[in-house]
Order: C-alpha cells, then sequence, then structure tokens
C-alpha cells in the first residue's frame, strides 16, 4: 500500500454507484482500487435500468458482483438515482455493521451525505471523474479520480508478458490517459507548498518526518491528493523529485522493513 493513504485497509465498505454519472468501462477497475481499502460487503449500483443509456450495464455488473437498484426517472432530465442511494446510505448506516462507504459518483449532490455519514464515524472515499466539484471532494475523507484508476490499470495491462504479445493495433487502444500532471513537468506551487507546510506541522525535536504520517495529513487537508496524480507510483518518488526536500530509506534488522523519512532543507 502507498504511504499517501489513510489507514483504510481493511475496512468493512458500503461501496454505492451512481450508474449515470460513472463511465461503464472503468467499473472493474475501481473495484480493484476499492480492494486496497477494505473489503466491500455491500456493493450497489443506482439507475433507471429502463433507460438505454445506462443498458450496457449487465455484463460489468454480473462480473463484478455488484446489485443494481432499479430507480425510474420521474422527470425528464432529473436524476432520480440520487436519493435513492442517500436513503439506502442512511438505512446501511443504522442497520448494517460498516466501517466506511465509498460513493462513486461525480456528482456534488452527494457532498450533505459525505458529511453526514462522517460525523456518524464512517469513513468516506470518493471515486469520481476530475470534473467532480470541489465541495464533494472536500466532504470526503479520501477522493480519487476515475482518469488515474483507469490510467494505472492500463499501465499494469500493458506491461504484461501477455500483452506484449498483442498487435499494435490492440496495444494502441490500451495507451492510458495522461496524468493530472505529467510526470517530469515542474510540479504546481501549491502542491509543494502543501508538502513543505505539513513537514513542519509534524517537525518536533527532529528535522526528519515519518513518511507515512506526512501523507496521512496531506490527504486530510487535501482528499484527492494522489501521487498518481502528477505521474508517480509512490509518494517517496514524488518527493524525491523536488529538490527542496530530502528523502531517507532506513533499514532496520527486524524482518528487514524498511522506513521511509523526509525534511525540508529550507525549513
Amino acid at each position: 500500500m502507498t504511504s499517501n493513504v489513510l489507514n483504510l485497509n481493511n475496512l468493512r465498505l458500503a461501496v454505492l454507484i451512481d450508474a449515470e454519472n460513472v463511465p461503464r468501462n472503468c467499473i472493474k477497475s475501481v473495484m480493484e482500487e476499492i480492494a486496497i481499502y477494505g473489503t466491500p460487503t455491500i456493493k450497489r449500483i443506482y439507475g433507471d435500468w429502463t433507460s438505454p443509456s445506462i443498458g450496457g450495464w449487465k455484463a460489468s455488473l454480473l462480473e463484478n458482483a455488484i446489485t443494481p437498484v432499479q430507480q425510474y426517472s420521474y422527470t425528464v432530465g432529473k436524476n432520480s438515482s440520487d436519493s435513492a442511494m442517500i436513503i439506502d446510505a442512511m438505512d446501511i448506516l443504522y442497520t448494517e455493521k460498516t466501517d466506511g462507504f465509498v460513493i462513486v459518483s461525480s456528482d456534488s449532490d452527494f457532498t450533505r451525505l459525505a458529511i453526514r455519514l462522517r460525523e456518524a464515524g464512517q469513513r468516506v472515499i470518493g471515486i469520481g471523474e476530475t470534473k467532480t466539484p470541489n465541495p464533494f471532494i472536500a466532504a470526503c475523507d479520501k477522493f480519487t479520480y476515475i482518469e488515474v484508476i483507469r490510467a494505472n490499470a492500463i499501465e499494469i495491462k500493458s506491461g504484461s508478458e501477455e500483452d506484449q504479445a498483442q498487435r499494435p493495433a490492440e496495444k494502441s487502444r490500451l495507451r492510458a490517459p495522461a496524468p493530472i500532471k505529467p510526470r517530469g513537468s515542474k510540479l504546481p506551487e501549491d502542491v509543494v507548498q502543501l508538502i513543505a507546510d505539513s513537514i513542519a506541522d509534524l517537525t518536533e525535536d527532529d528535522d526528519w518526518v515519518f513518511m507515512g504520517e506526512l501523507g496521512n495529513l496531506i490527504l486530510k487537508k487535501k482528499p484527492d491528493f494522489d501521487h498518481r496524480n502528477y505521474g508517480f507510483k509512490k509518494l517517496s518518488s514524488l518527493i524525491k523529485s523536488i529538490d527542496r526536500f530530502e528523502v531517507d530509506f532506513r533499514h532496520t534488522t527486524d524482518r528487514n522493513i524498511t522506513h521511509v523519512f523526509v525534511r525540508d532543507k529550507e525549513a
């Protein structure tokens, strides 16, 4: 697990998906991402399944054992799935044994739901496209972009031995979308300052800060922060790319464990 992830592993999760606000072709990769944080004990997807626009979901739902919930559109042009998801979320909160919720949608209408679930002590993970409004992102403990999940999945698939034997035309369909900020380009100043401020917040007698604690604090401040957004597979790799910071890998004799520390050379 990457070091910029909150301590969310092994959670019992309720996964609620808004079929009208997420792309169908990414659902397998989304479920694999969710598995990083815990076990999805409830998996439901909401939509008007009589509508041709979402009629192609069947294969993906069967493959990932996701239960479809029918919600008719009472008014043309209105998304009626939102209220059904919110009602079910509150029912689950009070009747099921869950540690957290995963809300898969790019719709800001779920902002208040995320806030309410966190008030009840639940972890809330949001997954949506980069067009997701900031209020919903800020209401989550962690928010991950579907574009980043898809890019990571395609990169893994394209690097497999099986894929190496594919014809060039087939390989071209596996090209990953570009990260939000391509690796090798200068990171935004606000990201650098976010890291520096977080290191300063954690620094006590020693200038060095444990990478895991740093990642947790950064996520609390900016839930959609993800090293993959900028083309890096690890948080430590991203920080090492910035001249301002120094990263130290400390090896222990106990079971050959490596602890990663970072400091701000300008502090």
